[in-house]
């Protein structure tokens, strides 16, 4: 039996389109191994989003050669959204000629036959140009999330902010018919799973393409009414496209949880302006002030970028404002990184002394933050969806609340996939530990 093993870089999407590679791989008989010097099959699931990820990438599939000259036989496969840029398989094929097998995001399909016509030719390459095929939708898949499971709702992006390539490799907006979505979520509650993640590069715009009149409000209302103990999160939202009706249909449901990712990227509007995202800090503020009118106990996350071209001392100041006028639960705070063939990519970049300096002093404020929400659960109790073994503390599992904090408790694998009442009795940093609740 052969042996595979994937490394998937990037996003939620990019974590599902990983379980599609290792469904079609399991059908041909392969078993996966935790180590890549237990395989027979390496493949690589990239991601371009950032420059720093494909950098990452490159490196890692470069220290595979030692291990593809003493294993000849190894099969190493490079797939995703990093191969499917104009030019990058040669290119990658150029720097790493040990390389057996390039496909781009739009040919997932295509690895089952690749790797029989592999055993008769040299390094193969598929990449469809065409971005609005979407051949991986019918594939098989051998989900890996425990617990949780994901659902595209719609691929590709319209908005074409300055820094992102998405656009450019995944193509126009496309959604999947509501009909479709709802029996995906129906099937997947049915077979046992407790946590539905609804995934698109932009859910708010779902069903702008579609002629019945479809949306996301529509489809949450939907998939709501579905019968069952389940939960029900999505990503990733576009605060120009995330509407008070999108609210007050979470609001009012029993199965969507509290939890909104809501990416601002910065907080001065002559930034947003230059990142071509369409909104405002007050239209920002205005939403963000909605949503916690309806759900107090919300958790709202984002994405925050520092260092964008032009960002001056007075831009940066004004996100950090704006941090702590929302007092995110959490945020993914990151230094831009110019990423070729993009806008952004040719303006005036900001040295990488004021980017290291300004990401330290918004890493803090988010830490301060994060810690003074954190002792607010003290001394609370919350339903906690019981996700995995927590290895850093032995004898224990974790899982989250609804409004998405992770939580620690003692506990047995076997409780894993349960709900459970849990009391709160230390925070420490974004991490909740407490006791179950005996019935």
């Amino acid at each position: 039996m052969y042996k595979y093993h994937i490394v998937t870089y990037g996003c939620q999407m990019n974590v599902h389109e990983s379980e599609k590679i290792a469904g079609m791989l399991v059908e041909l008989g392969y078993h996966a191994v935790s180590s890549p010097e237990e395989a027979d099959l390496i493949v690589f699931n990239t991601c371009c989003i950032r420059d720093t990820a494909e950098k990452r990438a490159y490196g890692n599939i470069g220290a595979l050669k030692p291990l593809k000259k003493k294993n000849p036989d190894l099969m190493i496969a490079v797939v995703g959204c990093m191969t499917q840029q104009k030019n990058a398989s040669n290119a990658l094929l150029s720097k790493f000629p040990f390389v057996d097998i390039v496909l781009g995001t739009n040919s997932l399909d295509q690895l089952p036959i690749l790797l029989q016509e592999k055993r008769q030719k040299g390094s193969l390459i598929r990449v469809n140009e065409d971005p609005t095929v979407d051949p991986s939708l019918e594939l098989p898949i051998y989900r890996t999330s425990g617990t949780n499971a994901w659902v595209n709702i719609m691929y590709g992006c319209n908005n074409f902010c300055t820094y992102c390539i998405v656009p450019y490799v995944r193509g126009r907006e496309r959604s999947r018919s509501l009909e479709e979505v709802v029996a995906d979520v129906k099937q997947l509650i049915s077979e046992g799973y407790k946590e539905i993640t609804l995934l698109g590069q932009n859910v708010d715009s779902y069903g702008h393409d579609l002629s019945d009149g479809s949306d996301f409000a529509t489809l949450l209302q939907r998939i709501d009414a579905l019968p069952g103990k389940y939960r029900v999160r999505f990503m990733t939202s576009h605060p120009k496209d995330f509407d008070r009706r999108t609210v007050d249909v979470i609001a009012s449901s029993s199965h969507i949880c509290h939890n909104i990712h809501l990416p601002v990227q910065a907080g001065s509007n002559d930034v947003l302006k230059r990142m071509n995202r369409k909104y405002t800090v007050e239209q920002y503020l205005e939403i963000v002030d909605y949503i916690k009118s309806k759900m107090p106990d919300v958790g709202i996350t984002s994405d925050i970028m520092i260092g964008f071209p032009g960002e001056s001392e007075a831009d940066f100041e004004s996100t950090c404002d704006l941090v702590k006028k929302v007092r995110y639960s959490n945020a993914f705070t990151f230094v831009y990184s110019p990423r070729k063939g993009t806008p952004a990519a040719t303006m005036e970049q900001i040295s990488a002394a004021v980017k290291k300096s300004r990401i330290t002093r918004l890493v803090q404020l988010q830490n301060d933050i994060t810690k003074e929400l954190s002792e607010g659960y003290i001394g609370g109790t919350y339903e906690v969806l019981i996700e995995d073994v927590n290895p850093k503390y032995p004898g224990t599992v974790c899982g989250r609340t609804d409004s998405g904090r992770l939580v620690t408790l003692t506990g047995s694998p076997d409780l894993i996939g349960s709900f459970l009442m849990v009391k709160i009795t230390k925070a420490r940093s974004a991490a909740l530990f407490g006791e179950m609740i005996k019935e």
